[in-house]
């Protein structure tokens, strides 16, 4: 079983991008292979650490992993987690902790191509949406690849060239002091290749900037603050390189009637004193389209709540559904005319302690309350 990232960097769960960044570069110090020639132990060590930094210095992959652990990527998942294992794992993580002093950031290299960034779009959706589900239709600005030089950067009819400084790796070696550090070659940028006509339309970069139309799929029951991946929709990747992906994020708009938790709807419905007090009906009406009738008991109560079951949200991708609960809010009366007033102070005069057993109850307990304090 893998041991957990936090505990692998030593830091709390909490803990922020400094604090990472801070463990992780005292212990990749410390477990380093050429610190440690021959030691499979801390070979091992450090390949644990540089999985746990990968994974947590990204704000996605971190999420996941903090609400599915390991499990998020697994089967491909989010593409974190297991990736050190092949050649140059150790001075792509040996950069990352003398970056800044060698100048520049580390660079993933595939023969010039770079992976394109993943986009984000919020979508806000209405709760009748969320209920019958939808397929929207969106208009993303992104980078695509360039229709010119099909992605390569270089001018129709030439080709990119292997960088002269790095011989095409895509890295530099440099001494310092005790290290041999490898780096980012800085003519090519990490790419191992270089552009000697850039294509015109793109500047060389293989993609360009266009607004493309998206077809979205909102199954019924989603809730706020899901995230829709659409895996290869994000930006187009530099010099032919693999698409980034799309993230929508959904918000629901507030109801005028509803409001949710998880798969039930709960509705306030004011009533009269009168209703209340004598009993009576009304109907509602549900996201379903019909309206349901619902008996009120005489002698109801404040914030009184009844079931309608069945008539809630669906529940995602299950044949099962939430409820509905109308809570009752009982009107006091306002604007009473001289009539009014006089039927409810002669009602008043008339009504006994059962009438209102719970006002009277509870008064009554407070007297002896008060008089236990006074004796």
């Amino acid at each position: 079983m893998k041991a957990d990232y936090y505990e692998t960097l030593g830091v709390a769960r909490g803990a922020d991008e400094k604090e990472l960044k801070s463990a992780f570069r005292k212990l990749a110090m410390q477990y380093h292979p050429d610190k440690n020639p021959g030691d499979e132990t801390a070979e091992h060590r450090f390949k644990e650490i540089g999985e746990a930094y990968e994974t947590l210095k990204d704000p996605n992959k971190r999420a996941a992993y903090d609400r599915f652990g390991h499990a998020a990527f697994e089967n491909g998942g989010m593409g974190g987690g297991g990736g050190f294992g092949g050649t140059g794992g150790f001075a792509d993580i040996f950069e990352d902790i003398f970056g800044e002093m060698m100048g520049g950031g580390r660079q993933r290299r595939s023969g010039g191509r770079e992976r394109g960034a993943d986009l984000r779009y919020n979508m806000e959706i209405t709760l009748e949406e969320a209920y019958a589900g939808k397929t929207a239709q969106i208009r993303v600005p992104t980078s695509i690849v360039c229709d010119e030089c099909t992605g390569t950067g270089a001018k129709a009819g030439t080709s990119p060239v292997t960088c002269n400084t790095c011989g095409g790796s895509g890295r530099v070696r440099a001494a310092q002091g005790f290290f041999s550090i490898e780096r980012t070659c800085p003519t090519c940028h990490g790419r191992g290749q270089t552009i000697k006509d850039p294509c015109p339309k793109c500047a060389g970069q293989g993609r360009i900037t266009e607004e493309r139309s998206l077809s979205v799929n909102i199954p019924a029951g989603i809730e706020d603050g899901t995230r829709i991946r659409l895996t290869g929709e994000g930006e187009a990747g530099v010099r032919g390189g693999p698409s980034g992906d799309l993230y929508i994020f959904l918000s629901l708009k507030p109801h005028e009637f509803f409001q949710r938790d998880g798969a039930d709807l709960y509705c306030k419905v004011p009533i009269s004193m009168t209703t209340a007090a004598l009993g009576g009906q009304f109907e509602v009406a549900t996201l379903d389209g019909t309206q349901t009738r619902v008996k009120i008991p005489d002698g109801t109560q404040n914030a009184k709540q009844f079931r309608l079951k069945g008539k809630g949200m669906p529940v995602l991708r299950q044949p099962a559904m939430g409820d509905l609960y109308i809570q009752i809010s009982i009107e006091t009366p306002q604007n009473l005319n001289k009539r009014q007033r006089e039927l409810l102070e002669e009602f008043e005069r008339v009504s006994s302690q059962d009438n209102s057993p719970q006002s009277s109850g509870f008064f009554a307990r407070m007297k002896d309350f008060f008089e236990g304090l006074s004796e």
